[in-house]
């Protein structure tokens, strides 16, 4: 692996793992970290279908305990592989078993945290501005570390040793991974339908599946027709409500009003 291999998988670890406690960027989701990665390895179609694979899941983001799993790692786990594609679900069932010795790192991080708060206090108390932000930045360069040491350590690890170690993971425990990490992503899919879905939105979402089955139309070409639908909706919502079936004029959501009278 190349020097600007490694200084760029030094960057995005860091990023992620600065992201896990921010929540600015997002550069900790793993649609993200995942894409990254495998774009400054060099093999960015593998990490990017794995990290898609893990933002289904994440869409119902319960963590292990304390762990999150380092979604920087697994992809780097993939690249060494050298499976490509066909060592996703590998990736996918390793998953928790490397959110889970995570918690290691983790934990010491936060333990370390403690202190660094009650030394920001007592710069907050002197009026010490310039102590505050150099802990402050201590602090989040922690959280980054916490990803961005076990990412480089994987860097170093030849890639035969971490090919022989995922073909002696047995097929039935990688098998039965694959199809719980499937089920996990169902499950995180209802969860966030079940917090949005309504009376106006039920409409979007089975004309959605039923154009996802049409294997012609690209992914481009589903995200141009949901814009499509949005700006319709809005132009109804906006200048539609009059037409509402409801006796006091509508309730300005001319779709909602149509349900209604159903």
């Amino acid at each position: 692996m190349g020097t600007l291999t490694l200084i760029g998988i030094i960057i995005v670890s860091l990023l992620a793992g600065m992201e896990s406690v921010m929540d600015e960027f997002e550069f900790h989701q793993p649609i993200l970290a995942c894409s990254l990665i495998g774009i400054v390895a060099g093999d960015p179609v593998p990490c990017i279908i794995l990290g898609g694979t893990l933002q289904m899941i994440a869409l119902g983001w319960a963590n292990i305990g304390a762990a999150v799993a380092p979604d920087a790692a697994l992809a780097i786990i993939l690249i060494q592989g050298g499976q490509g594609v066909a060592g996703i679900p590998t990736a996918i069932g390793i998953a928790i078993p490397l959110a889970v010795a995570g918690l290691f790192t983790t934990m010491i991080v936060r333990t370390l945290s403690v202190p660094i708060v009650h030394m920001m206090d007592g710069a907050a108390e002197k009026g010490s501005f310039a102590a505050i932000e150099f802990w402050q930045i201590v602090a989040v360069l922690m959280q980054g570390a916490r990803i961005a040491i076990p990412a480089v350590a994987l860097c170093f690890i030849p890639a035969e040793v971490v090919q022989a170690g995922l073909q002696s993971i047995p097929e039935w425990l990688t098998t039965g991974m694959a199809i719980g990490g499937g089920m996990v992503v169902a499950v995180g899919y209802a969860m966030v339908i079940n917090m949005i879905a309504n009376k106006e939105t039920w409409a979007f979402l089975i004309l959605g599946f039923c154009v996802a089955a049409l294997t012609e139309i690209t992914l481009i070409s589903l995200g141009a027709i949901a814009m499509a639908m949005v700006m319709i909706y809005l132009h109804l919502s906006e200048n539609g409500g009059g037409n509402g079936g409801s006796g006091n004029g509508g309730s300005k959501d001319p779709i909602g009003d149509i349900l209604d009278d159903y």
